[in-house]
């Protein structure tokens, strides 16, 4: 297991180091993207619109925050349940997206777009919303405001703590059978 500090946006570089395992904390500017915000950049994409944002080297975080509370830019951001999205992610590393954010396996068709798009899958601590919204700067809604958590921001964050739970050589944290013998 290796460390890394990587900031955003994310190269075919930053994804190629990357192993089943490994800690990143990540800086940078990241995106929140769950459910009905996924299929309104799909149904974008379909008409040949633009995207609120670029997703070359791009991150999406799989959240929907609570409410800020006075004096913070954002209320407790844990992760959301990944395999929602997994009708949806395959096109958007196609597209440019280098990494998502969120927790729980990922489906076969997902495994293989970040492979086949040198692109990876960080896990961020269930439960631990409230500390994780620690790492977040800043938070404004960029698109979609009538969905409320669910709206996608766009978050300043700083050493955001992740794990490697999908590399884009084929690794996955939760296949390996022993850790300890894996040097995990």
């Amino acid at each position: 297991m290796a460390q890394y500090s990587l900031t955003t946006p994310l190269t075919d570089k930053d994804m190629e180091q990357l192993k089943a395992g490994d800690v990143v904390k990540l800086t940078g500017t990241i995106y929140t993207a769950r459910d009905a915000a996924h299929k309104r950049l799909t149904d974008l994409l379909d008409k040949g619109e633009p995207l609120p944002f670029d997703l070359k080297g791009s991150v999406v975080y799989y959240v929907g925050p609570s409410p800020a509370p006075p004096g913070r830019p954002i209320g407790a951001a844990g992760p959301t349940t990944s395999y929602r999205m997994d009708t949806y992610a395959p096109r958007l590393h196609c597209l440019g997206q280098k990494a998502s954010i969120g927790k729980g396996k990922r489906s076969d068709e997902v495994k293989q777009a970040l492979k086949d798009n040198k692109a990876v899958y960080f896990g961020a601590t269930g439960g631990a919303g409230a500390l994780l919204s620690m790492c977040i700067k800043e938070a404004k809604v960029i698109a979609f405001d009538e969905l409320g958590p669910e709206a996608i921001r766009e978050l300043t964050v700083e050493d955001f703590p992740l794990l490697v739970i999908n590399d884009c050589h084929g690794g996955e944290l939760y296949a390996v059978p022993d850790r300890k013998a894996a040097g995990l």
